[in-house]
Parts: C-alpha cells; sequence; structure tokens
C-alpha cells in the first residue's frame, strides 16, 4: 500500500460541524503552504525559535523541527545573544508573541489574507 494515499484527509476529515467545509478547506491549503519553511517564532520570554515548519494543531499550537533557539544574554558577555540546538519542539499558543515565515512577497500577502478569514470566523 502508498503510505502517502493513506496519509490524506478525505473532504469529510478536513470539514466541521459547523458548515464551513470550503472556509476549512482553503485555511487547510494555505497553511499547508508553509510545510518545511524556515520559520521565526517569538515567545513572551524574549526568547526566539528557528526552525522548520512541521505542524499546527486547532488550538494554534507550532511544531518546529530543527530548530535553534536565540536568547539574550548579559552585556557583560562576549556575544550578546547565545544559541543552543534544540531539535523538535512545540511552541504553545499562549506564549507566542511573533511568527515570521520565509517567503515570497506573493506568499505573504496570501497569508495575510489567511490572518483576516481568522478573524472574521472567531468573531
Amino acid at each position: 500500500m502508498d503510505t502517502e494515499q493513506r496519509a490524506e484527509p478525505s473532504s469529510s476529515q478536513v470539514g466541521s460541524l459547523d458548515g464551513s467545509d470550503a472556509n476549512n478547506s482553503n485555511s487547510v491549503a494555505q497553511v499547508g503552504k508553509l510545510l518545511f519553511r524556515r520559520m521565526l517564532v517569538g515567545v513572551s520570554d524574549g526568547r526566539f525559535f528557528l526552525g522548520t515548519f512541521y505542524c499546527i494543531d486547532k488550538q494554534g499550537n507550532i511544531i518546529l523541527q530543527d530548530t535553534v533557539e536565540y536568547r539574550s544574554t548579559r552585556r557583560t558577555s562576549p556575544s550578546p545573544v547565545e544559541q543552543r540546538g534544540l531539535g523538535l519542539i512545540l511552541i504553545p499558543f499562549s506564549c507566542r508573541t511573533s511568527c515570521h515565515v520565509d517567503c515570497s512577497i506573493e506568499e505573504q500577502l496570501s497569508l495575510l489574507s489567511l490572518q483576516k478569514e481568522q478573524c472574521q470566523l472567531s468573531t
């Protein structure tokens, strides 16, 4: 059996209970474009994580792979920023303050329209 075929969700799995199947499938397609892109995520304690976008769940938690953590150190240190390799990490939605994706201008505009749709759906 082909494992890729089993991993593909059916249209009934992608849809939601409130009947907004078209909106959800569009959102899933937009987020799918981010897969395996370099992403820089800032968190509330001032650290930044640079890694490859792996997935996001319904709650907005992000999983990055091959991640490097960057954090500020004291000014007396030879380097103002420390870094360390972490591998696969989960960044909770509640801690996230910023999120930047390495992509073209056209893709950035497309992502902005996705953010507007999500804001409209949540209100």
